[in-house]
């Protein structure tokens, strides 16, 4: 979290949560209203201070205030590249070693990490067809991320969040 953020939490340490104004889509974009954040330096802001509460709810840290972000699918949004096939990259900028991987009802490629589940952008799945190898139902195999091999198994779109334990719609705890 950025110094000058946990700064403003001391000084100001009661103002209320926001819920309904952001949002992460499934690509990866940030969006305010329903509007994409297109300023680099403001989404580079939200990924920094981006983290979770113990009720697995995902907010961004806009200094004093807690904005609380609605998922579209996961908390995390993936994209591959080549030039480092042993990690995946999340649309804040962190790398993550995957540990599994999930194909859902819908053709979804989801990878359970080392820093939480996210979905693998759609932009990255053609990049990522010659690493993975399904079997005759589509849903279960294998998929190589450089050295490292994960298998892959069918999950239902709508146990994702209960399985790995957060909230794609949250809302104020009474």
């Amino acid at each position: 979290m950025d110094e000058a953020v946990l700064r403003s939490l001391v000084r100001w340490p009661n103002v209320p949560a926001c819920y309904g104004w952001l949002s992460l889509d499934r690509g990866g974009r940030w969006r305010l209203q329903g509007e994409v954040v297109r300023h680099r330096g403001l989404a580079e802001f939200i990924g920094r201070n981006y983290q979770h509460d113990d009720e697995g709810r995902w907010f961004f840290q806009n200094g004093p205030q807690r904005v609380y972000v609605t998922l579209d699918y996961t908390p995390w949004v993936f994209g591959w590249n080549a030039a480092t096939p042993q990690r995946l990259i999340s649309h804040t900028g962190h790398t993550a070693s995957a540990c599994a991987a999930f194909i859902d009802e819908h053709g979804a490629l989801l990878v359970d990490t080392d820093i939480g589940v996210g979905l693998i952008a759609s932009q990255d799945l053609v990049a990522l067809a010659d690493q993975l190898r399904l079997g005759a139902d589509l849903q279960h195999g294998e998929l190589a991320l450089g050295e490292r091999t994960v298998s892959v198994n069918p999950i239902q779109a709508a146990d994702v969040a209960a399985r790995f334990g957060f909230t794609t719609n949250p809302e104020p705890i009474a």
